[in-house]
């Protein structure tokens, strides 16, 4: 009874088009936004909670994080999902990111950091292009071959030339402080109010952006490109246009991923196994969903804390001594299974499950 659409008209083209179309979404969004900017953080500076919860902990290392990965998947998921373009370089990518950004900042004193942050995106794209060119011969498993070769290449090219890591011996790099507009984000809560704000501006974007004719090109190929191409699509704009924006928001990722969450990276951080967690993140919270995007990233976050403090609760109830290495063997394990269980049971992920939770709220409780 509480998520109906009785009542609700739509007198024009643009009201029935809108980004919620639903009232009950509006609200929700309201105040989920509400929650994330204002309440989080008020939370964080009263003493009641401040005392009982660690939330440097929890914003360093749960919320920061969360909302990092969920814009790397999200950006992978434009490429992949709507596109229907595998890619398994995401991470390199975001390494593109990270020390562009450094760079940016580096060689050019006094530039905002926002600005080094887009153009660390920007150059995320343009590399993203260029690996994108054998999508316009090839698909499916062959391209995400391809799409391998930049993951092995970015991470070698970081490490061979020194210049990209100032010459760092060890190639390590440690980020700049993160000052914007003159203001210093150096708390745990700062860097999270400035990453959410980032994300949620993002993730608008992606969401208007698969509405409108972009989106629905890119549909078009993921589903059947020789059709779209007959139909006009043009198949070389759409297909790399679907790298940059996607390469795009994996540079931002990780500029904000060195930046905003670790503060000293490498270029072996950006592995082939942190690609392998953003391709799990859009296949458990589902491909094609910018929802699924960050239900994906909360699963995969999450998982091992919660494995952990388990693993904890266990040890002190049956006084046991788990070994070493058991929790983190567990965790991929139930990766792995999940990964299979979506795959089968519910390709589409935790998103659709949702959708079909709220299409059973709207005729809860008559059965018809």
């Amino acid at each position: 009874m509480l998520y109906r659409e009785a009542g609700q008209f739509k007198t024009s083209y643009a009201a029935d088009q809108q980004l919620f179309p639903i009232r009950q979404d509006r609200i929700a969004m309201a105040i989920l936004l509400a929650f994330a900017f204002v309440g989080v953080p008020l939370a964080a500076a009263t003493p009641v909670f401040a005392g009982a919860i660690d939330f440097n902990y929890w914003f360093s290392g749960v919320l920061i994080p969360f909302l990092i990965f969920s814009l790397a998947a999200l950006g992978l998921n434009i490429l992949t999902g709507y596109a229907g373009q595998l890619s398994l370089g995401t991470a390199a990518f975001m390494a593109v990111g990270a020390f562009a950004a450094y760079n940016f900042e580096l060689r050019m004193p006094g530039m905002p950091m926002l600005l080094s942050f887009t153009l660390a995106g920007i150059v995320a794209a343009l590399i993203g292009i260029v690996f994108g060119l054998p999508s316009l011969r090839i698909k499916g498993f062959y391209l995400a071959v391809a799409t391998l070769a930049a993951q092995f290449f970015v991470v070698w090219a970081l490490t061979k030339f020194g210049w990209f890591s100032n010459y760092s011996s060890s190639g390590v790099i440690t980020a700049q402080k993160l000052v914007v507009f003159g203001y210093a984000f150096d708390t745990p809560v700062k860097r999270y109010v400035l990453v959410v704000a980032i994300v949620s501006v993002m993730a608008l974007a992606a969401k208007n952006m698969v509405r409108s004719s972009i989106g629905r090109a890119w549909m078009a190929v993921r589903d059947m490109d020789v059709a779209a191409e007959v139909v006009g699509i043009p198949m070389m704009k759409t297909k790399l246009l679907a790298f940059a924006i996607s390469s795009f928001y994996c540079g931002v990722a990780g500029a904000l991923y060195a930046f905003a969450y670790l503060g000293t990276v490498e270029p072996a951080g950006f592995d082939l196994d942190l690609s392998f967690r953003i391709l799990f993140m859009i296949i458990i919270g589902g491909v094609g969903s910018i929802l699924g995007s960050f239900l994906g990233a909360a699963f995969i976050v999450l998982l091992p804390i919660f494995m952990d403090l388990s693993a904890t609760s266990i040890e002190r109830s049956f006084g046991l001594a788990l070994p070493a290495g058991l929790v983190s063997n567990l965790t991929l394990i139930l990766f792995g299974a999940l990964i299979v269980f979506f795959l089968v049971v519910e390709p589409l992920g935790l998103a659709r499950l949702w959708q079909i939770a709220k299409e059973k709220l709207r005729l809860w409780p008559f059965p018809h």
